[in-house]
């Protein structure tokens, strides 16, 4: 899993540039244009915007960034249709990474929760028994095989990528208003989110933290 800032909306309005967080604030007060640029007091009109779900100016700025992920959690990341999304493509390209699986046990009353890590045994057809890892581990190596042999033969990409497991990773450009970033981190961060999607969240808070440190104090998140 990887994080990455990739742009922030520019402004144009002083010969400083603005930092996005202050475009916000510069916008905000568009019925106010004397205090446009005064900075002493931004804190506080952004505490005020959010507590009082004042949420048109947090539109005006856009926030783009880089995730490696697994297709999997990728799925769960494309639902959130506030955002613009530009996905790796399986059609065009070769795939053979794979992201690190985690096995954790199924939580005792929400079937979508899972709780501590695990490593169980499993018992093959033959009467074999072998821990999950090493399973995994094979079961990985076949499928990368299987699907080199497929593109080997001719197959296109399109076609081969079905042999591929939801671990396969990909890489995804998200981009979104400010306001859409407080929506999604809000869900996201919360301990309900699956672990894998969670870490992702947790990083691009860090994100909002550096580039906009107001923001993420009035929210407290």
């Amino acid at each position: 899993m990887e994080v990455k800032l990739v742009s922030l909306t520019k402004s144009f309005i002083t010969e400083k540039e603005l930092t996005p967080e202050e475009l916000i604030v510069y916008i905000a007060r568009v019925s106010n244009p004397s205090n446009q640029l005064n900075s002493e007091t931004s804190d506080k009109l952004i505490d005020y915007l959010i507590k009082n779900k004042h949420w048109s100016p947090f539109e005006m700025v856009d926030m783009t960034v880089e995730i490696i992920t697994s297709r999997g959690i990728a799925q769960q990341i494309l639902r959130h249709r506030s955002f613009s999304f530009q996905e790796f493509s399986q059609r065009y390209a070769e795939v053979t990474d794979f992201e690190p699986i985690q096995l954790r046990k199924s939580g005792a009353t929400n079937r979508q929760s899972s709780l501590e890590v695990f490593n169980p045994m499993i018992t093959k057809p033959n009467k074999d028994s072998f821990k999950a890892d090493v399973l995994i581990q094979q079961h990985l190596k076949e499928s990368e095989a299987l699907y080199k042999k497929l593109l080997e033969a001719g197959t296109a990409k399109e076609c081969a990528r079905f042999v591929l497991p939801l671990t396969t990773q990909t890489r995804i450009y998200m981009k979104g208003s400010i306001r859409s970033w407080i929506h999604y981190l809000q869900i996201r961060c919360d301990e309900h989110t699956q672990l894998e999607h969670r870490q992702i969240a947790n990083e691009i808070l860090e994100i909002l933290k550096l580039n906009f440190p107001n923001i993420t104090k009035a929210l407290s998140i």
